[in-house]
């Protein structure tokens, strides 16, 4: 079973206002992304808030995700996605972190990299394009503790560093895995291109 984690829980400083209840497609960013999730091969699918969490939650009233509480959400997002994976149910063999600002990745992506974890045997699948490594990122429920415990320094990335390996590159056909939205211009940037 491969479940997904969302980091939704932190300030948007630079945004100026929470930028996952920022309207998108007639929705709102985060309620996009968990529904690109859920229309995919993803079977469970945890949101991890923090900041205006009851806003958060009540955005993604009526769908079929759980919502996790990370209180200590300014420590950043490795916080939130230690939060997410503290709430996984055994039976998860692969977590797909997905960024909360990221609403141009489309459900193929998403069924291309589980079918990549299950093909390859890799213990990692990650999205290219032009030759960046982005976002999301599928890992073995293996890691869980390790993740618990380090990379707090670096994030997800040390993971990747530390087990070469176990790393598969899967080629993604959009330059959107390597976009998110931090300000203005870059939430102007992704409507535009999704609608390009």
């Amino acid at each position: 079973m491969i479940c997904a984690v969302v980091p939704a829980a932190g300030r948007s400083q630079r945004m100026g206002k929470q930028k996952m209840l920022l309207p998108f497609r007639g929705s709102t960013v985060i309620a996009h992304i968990v529904d690109t999730l859920l229309s995919s091969a993803v079977e469970r699918t945890y949101v991890v808030v923090g900041y205006r969490a009851e806003d958060i939650a009540l955005a993604l009233s009526g769908r079929a995700v759980s919502i996790v509480t990370n209180s200590d959400f300014d420590a950043g997002m490795l916080s939130s996605v230690r939060s997410g994976l503290q709430a996984l149910p055994r039976e998860c063999t692969g977590v797909l972190i997905a960024l909360g600002d990221q609403p141009r990745i489309r459900k193929e992506l998403v069924n291309d990299m589980a079918q990549a974890f299950l093909v390859s045997r890799r213990r990692i699948v990650v999205p290219v394009a032009g030759g960046q490594r982005g976002h999301p990122l599928l890992f073995s429920a293996e890691y869980r503790a390790e993740i618990a415990q380090c990379y707090g320094d670096v994030g997800l990335r040390g993971l990747l560093l530390a087990h070469p390996d176990d790393v598969f590159e899967l080629a993604a056909s959009s330059d959107a895995v390597l976009s998110d939205m931090d300000d203005p211009e870059d939430y102007r940037r992704e409507r535009e291109a999704f609608d390009a």
